[in-house]
């Protein structure tokens, strides 16, 4: 990739940045429409939830919602709930750029860890994290339908 690319980092913050960052979130969550996301994301950034956009030259090209946690065993962390690049602009190195961010701000702001889950059927994905990433596979989550 060319150096003279302009790659910007930027938590998306509002209502239009949101709905402009949808179609890319909608192609990792396949379940959400418009209306559903937007409620969601409201309530999630009450929350805490965070979500940063990775631009290219003015485009969204890969996002990652993210938000503190702490617990015994991870102490103060970053969880990320949401990875997604655009399936038009994967394997550019957009979300390993974007992780890597992720992974200074959340050092330099005194996380101890940053945690994720994945689907069991992701094996592209869970490659992604432990050989290019070097996270470890540590447990298994588990839910129950109510």
């Amino acid at each position: 990739m060319a150096n003279s690319t302009l790659e910007t980092i930027s938590e998306l913050t509002n209502s239009k940045q949101w709905l402009e960052a949808f179609p890319i979130m909608k192609q990792l969550r396949t379940d959400l429409t418009e209306e559903t996301y937007i409620e969601l994301l409201q309530d999630m950034s009450k929350d805490g939830y965070k979500l940063y956009a990775m631009y290219v030259e003015g485009e969204i090209v890969s996002l990652v919602g993210l938000s503190w946690r702490i617990n015994f065993y991870n102490k103060r962390h970053i969880f990320i709930y949401d990875l997604v690049t655009d399936v038009s602009q994967r394997s550019f190195g957009y979300g390993e750029k974007l992780l890597k961010y992720i992974h200074d701000w959340a050092s330099e702001s005194g996380a101890e860890y940053v945690a994720l889950e994945s689907g069991l059927q992701r094996s592209d994905a869970h490659r992604f994290y432990q050989d290019k990433l070097d996270y470890d596979k540590w447990c298994y989550s588990f839910r129950k339908t109510l």
